[in-house]
């Protein structure tokens, strides 16, 4: 304890420490008694004005600090200090999210025309549609490892930190994205699965507001491309989210999410994971066509929230 803290107890009157023969206070084991009482009462979020009947309740000869009848109020009183706290925080929340929701709405007009104009964003008939191979099986249940990875917000992110209590995290993964000046690998519209990362990447962004309004904590775009391509991707779609980096596919390995190769190029196939205490709850994939992935999450949160 601080000695500002022990005085503030003195000034109160919850405690009444001895002197000695130099006017130092000294505290017998009742006192300290008192005092571990007040400090873990108040550490509860009883504040110290309300301690009082505690300390009688201590002073009386009761063994324990509760054990009176005025104490069952006190901690009743407290419960419902919390309880409207919690029902402003809630509130303030909804607003929050509402606000979000318009401005979400109102960046998405924003880039409506600029959308237009992206030719990556439009995706062609007979796109081949990508089979379950089962290569994400077993990832169900599998805790992310804890690792942090480089992301666009100048973070790193540590992903067994992610999707804490009731709170969802969706990472969703994608192959790549075209590099100014830099070809896509030979034959890639062709492979099932490869092409749509713009498309995709726009379509978590459109329904961004809806995810949050589901429960979805933290959203989290992710590929092995490097860092400063993942920076400037995020800022041409204007994502109002980070995007990850894992140039080393440490994640292919563990917890083991599925991968193909293109033109000598080890890549992510393209899925999506729903993340709770650090654990996968849920996968998408295969996901197709890329330009829907989002709705897919949000019709599953809608059914299992």
């Amino acid at each position: 304890m601080s000695r500002k803290a022990l005085l503030g107890y003195e000034a109160l009157g919850l405690v009444v420490p001895g002197r000695d023969a130099n006017g130092y206070r000294t505290y017998d084991e009742h006192q300290l008694a008192l005092v571990g009482e007040i400090r873990k009462l108040n550490e509860l979020g009883i504040p110290l004005d309300c301690v009082r009947p505690f300390v009688d309740c201590l002073n009386e000869g009761s063994e324990h600090a509760d054990s009176c009848p005025a104490t069952l109020g006190e901690y009743r009183r407290a419960i419902e200090r919390l309880d409207d706290t919690v029902r402003a925080l809630l509130d303030r929340r909804e607003a929050l999210t509402a606000q979000l929701t318009v401005a979400s709405e109102r960046m998405i007009e924003t880039m409506r025309p600029l959308d237009a104009r992206n030719p990556k964003l439009t995706l062609p008939a007979d796109l081949p549609r990508p089979v379950d191979d089962g290569a994400a099986n077993g990832l169900v249940g599998r805790r992310l490892p804890a690792i942090a990875l480089p992301s666009t917000d100048d973070r790193a992110v540590d992903l067994a930190g992610l999707g804490s209590g009731e709170r969802r995290a969706l990472i969703y993964v994608f192959p790549m994205t075209g590099e100014p000046g830099r070809d896509m690998p030979e034959g890639w519209d062709s492979i099932p699965g490869a092409r749509g990362c713009s498309a995709h990447n726009c379509d978590v962004r459109a329904h961004y507001a809806e995810l949050v309004q589901l429960g979805v904590e933290r959203v989290y775009g992710l590929s092995s491309q490097p860092l400063a391509y993942q920076s400037a991707l995020a800022e041409t779609l204007r994502l109002p989210y980070p995007l990850l980096t894992d140039p080393d596919l440490a994640l292919a390995g563990d917890p083991g999410l599925p991968t193909f190769t293109a033109a000598g190029l080890r890549l992510f196939r393209r899925c999506a994971l729903l993340v709770r205490n650090a654990a996968i709850e849920h996968v998408f994939y295969p996901i197709f066509p890329p330009d829907r992935s989002a709705r897919s999450v949000i019709e599953w949160l809608s059914a299992h929230n």
